[in-house]
């Protein structure tokens, strides 16, 4: 039984269909098709019942794809062990926030693309949630504080960050000393997120009201230096505002508890090597590199 043949029908059960599937191996639907055909004929059952919204697993698919799974880890790690430091091939496909991955995590992408030049890098940038099965990501960039999921989650490096605003903001409204000020605010936000801020060793949650919102942190960013209100952004987002006077920290006694930037991927007994390069190369970039990401700075003691 052909290993690609294999590898296609665990991605396609994993999917949930073959247009998904084929985005996720970059490859055709036909081509993915006719190894899912050929599978089935060699096994003589019918392992996915194919649906006008993709594909399901019949019982027999559903015991065939651990087996597969398994067997596929098993002949990753058995190339991995003989060609350890050989290069990548193949196709690794990563969904990065819009926000600051194209300025901040890009270069990680770019160093990988050197360092493997057989292997193709496909990225998309994005402030939506993306879900990775369904859309084929071999892995993500997550940002923040990481909800429950089945995603296995690797953490990069720590992400700070601070209450802003424009100076024009503070001398017209002046700025809120301490959390329960906060809602008195115009607050500048994602959706209708829930703030939270340390008060000594207590966490302490908000609930910010304001009128203008945005899927963007960068976008926030810029709003919050049009004076349009107060904003709670990561440092690597706001330094270069914060360095100009364009904002200026505010509430600093009660700092927001660190979050942190994370590599997740699909759930699996072994991750592929593209995606565990990949991670090395972001944890060096916030070791090397920690004034990118607002690390180290004297206002940010309060950090990781």
């Amino acid at each position: 039984m052909d290993i690609e043949d294999l590898r296609t029908f665990v991605a396609v059960a994993d999917a949930g269909g073959v247009s998904a599937a084929a985005r996720r191996l970059g490859t055709s639907k036909s081509i993915v098709s006719r190894r899912l055909l050929r599978i089935e004929a060699e096994l003589g059952v019918q392992l996915l019942a194919r649906t006008t919204r993709g594909a399901a697993l019949t019982e027999a698919g559903m015991t065939f794809r651990e087996h597969a799974a398994r067997a596929s880890a098993e002949i990753d790690t058995a190339r991995e062990s003989i060609h350890p430091n050989g290069d990548l091939r193949g196709r690794l496909r990563v969904a990065m926030p819009l926000s600051f991955g194209p300025t901040h995590f890009a270069p990680a992408l770019a160093a990988m693309a050197h360092r493997h030049p057989r292997l193709q890098i496909h990225t998309s940038y994005s402030d939506r949630f993306v879900d990775l099965i369904a859309e084929g990501f071999d892995c993500a960039i997550r940002v923040g504080y990481l909800q429950d999921s089945n995603l296995i989650a690797k953490r990069i490096g720590p992400i700070l960050g601070k209450l802003v605003a424009s100076p024009e903001y503070t001398r017209t409204h002046g700025s809120p000393q301490a959390p329960d000020e906060v809602v008195t605010h115009q607050s500048l936000m994602q959706g209708t997120e829930a703030w939270q801020f340390m008060d000594g060793d207590r966490i302490v949650t908000v609930q910010p009201q304001g009128r203008f919102k945005a899927d963007s942190a960068t976008a926030l960013a810029a709003a919050a230096a049009a004076g349009l209100g107060i904003a709670l952004l990561p440092d690597c987002v706001t330094y270069d505002y914060v360095t100009s006077g364009a904002l200026v920290p505010i509430m600093t006694r009660y700092p927001p508890p660190s979050a942190g930037a994370y590599v997740v991927r699909p759930p699996g007994q072994h991750p592929e090597r593209k995606v565990r390069v990949l991670t090395e190369i972001l944890i060096e970039s916030f070791e090397l590199n920690p004034q990118l990401w607002g690390l180290g700075t004297d206002d940010d003691q309060h950090g990781a």
